[in-house]
């Protein structure tokens, strides 16, 4: 596999779509198509595994929407939404698609779609190198924040990390919950993460970090799937994809 190639991924129940998909992607030499797949589970699957940098997904799929598949993965790859639906395009921008195209399919919005996919791709990718360059210092110490700098009416707070209770993904936007009062950070929530402890922290969705010292009770459902409830009520799902971490701690 060519390293400077990006790596792609088609998920879409419709072989014919499937096809005139790859078909349209042959048209562009930088892109290999790694796998694909035509129903949910099977797409958590290789996206994980095979780790595309680039998503074309449908929305509507027998079992699991395209929406619950972004949710269940722990890999993030740039996605462009295919779809013959209309209605899911705010949904879609919310999860950060980097396009969303309608059936039957434009060959030169398509294009455009690329274009702007592989685009972002290159951008991030020079800025995600620099984030790494300034973050490994942190980890040869491991050492974690004890405070962070929030804003809130113009004015910026100094607090405590072991105070906060939970972190949830809204956008490119992170909102901080503490007993008492609630900040906005600009800071996505995997960079927030990386300045967590990971002994207090833990991540049990793509969107959303939890204090366990403010941890309740975990509930695990017939289905398999679980559930966390915090000390203040508030309950979050967990995906498959950190349960283990989870389990993990079970004793």
């Amino acid at each position: 596999m060519n390293n400077h190639k990006t790596t792609c991924l088609i998920v879409d129940d419709e072989k014919l779509a499937r096809e005139l998909l790859t078909e349209y992607l042959e048209t562009f030499p930088e892109i290999e198509v790694v796998g694909e797949a035509s129903n949910g589970s099977d797409a958590v699957t290789q996206i994980d595994k095979l780790k595309p940098d680039l998503l074309f997904l449908d929305v509507q799929m027998p079992g699991m929407t395209g929406f619950d598949v972004l949710d269940d993965i722990n890999h993030e790859p740039y996605v462009i939404f295919v779809t013959a639906y209309d209605q899911y395009a705010i949904q879609a921008f919310e999860k950060n698609a980097v396009d969303y195209l309608l059936k039957p399919l434009d060959q030169e919005r398509f294009r455009q779609a690329v274009d702007r996919a592989l685009k972002r791709k290159k951008t991030e990718a020079g800025n995600i190198e620099d984030l790494l360059g300034s973050m490994r210092p942190n980890y040869a110490r491991a050492t974690y924040e004890s405070h962070i700098f929030v804003q809130k009416s113009e004015k910026l707070f100094s607090l405590p990390v072991d105070e906060i209770l939970h972190l949830e993904a809204s956008g490119d936007y992170t909102i901080i919950t503490t007993k008492n009062d609630q900040f906005v950070s600009s800071s996505g929530i995997g960079k927030l993460e990386e300045i967590m402890n990971p002994d207090k922290f833990i991540r049990v969705h793509r969107s959303t970090i939890v204090n366990i010292n403010y941890l309740k009770e975990i509930e695990r459902h017939f289905n398999g799937g679980m559930v966390v409830k915090m000390q203040s009520g508030k309950s979050f799902p967990v995906s498959r994809t950190y349960a283990k971490q989870i389990r993990k701690k079970v004793v």
